[in-house]
């Protein structure tokens, strides 16, 4: 399966400070009328695979649209003279378009990703889970979750998995926040028999930024 990717990158002034959801906030104030700017219906959460994703790299502000999410990025893009990020203004040098299709479904081989930014992996019931079992098996226990979301993502792409899917994680536990709340994140690799385009993220609030992934 292929699917359309937009990236839309900034180049401010200056360096970024703050995290995806800032950057996700100031979108969700300007274009309020986009549903899948927000991710909100009627003040609840849609609980499918974000279509448009905020990230923060290395200070400098990204958004991927995947799909219908790229469409609507296409058709924005001209009206952000500036970003918001919190109470901060900044002021825009540069804005880059890069459009692409990628395939994304279940390879015959495994490639081999490292995360980005942290990938929550841990929701409230698995987390028991993980602290609670023996440190050996946390790793299996990771690579179900990672099959897990990629699932998830599979399925609000529109894209049925048939093949079984194998992973193998290799990550170590950061310490990062979610709406000023800490978490347990991780970072490092992991290998799956499944093709990801880079930059996709993968597992909670990938939308604000987390689990962001590039192909080694």
């Amino acid at each position: 399966m292929q699917i359309k990717i937009l990236f839309f990158n900034f180049i401010c002034e200056e360096f970024i400070k703050g995290m995806g959801d800032k950057l996700r906030g100031y979108f969700a104030n300007k274009f309020g009328e986009y549903v899948l700017i927000h991710h909100h219906l009627n003040n609840k959460l849609l609980y499918k695979s974000p279509l448009i994703q905020y990230k923060i790299l290395n200070g400098k502000p990204f958004v991927l649209g995947v799909n219908e999410g790229a469409d609507i990025l296409q058709r924005i893009h001209a009206d952000i003279d500036y970003l918001k990020i919190g109470y901060k203004e900044y002021q825009i040098k540069e804005k880059k378009i890069v459009f692409k299709t990628d395939d994304f479904g279940s390879i015959n081989n495994s490639n081999n990703y490292f995360f980005i930014t942290p990938w929550l992996a841990l929701n409230e019931e698995n987390y028991r889970r993980y602290v609670a079992i023996d440190p050996r098996k946390k790793k299996q226990l990771l690579s179900k979750i990672l099959i897990g979301n990629i699932l998830s993502m599979s399925k609000g792409l529109g894209y049925t998995v048939t093949d079984e899917l194998k992973a193998d994680v290799n990550v170590r536990e950061v310490t990062t926040r979610l709406k000023g709340v800490p978490m347990i994140g991780f970072m490092g690799k992991f290998s799956v028999n499944f093709e990801i385009p880079d930059y996709l993220g993968i597992g909670k609030s990938v939308s604000r930024g987390f689990g962001t992934v590039k192909k080694i």
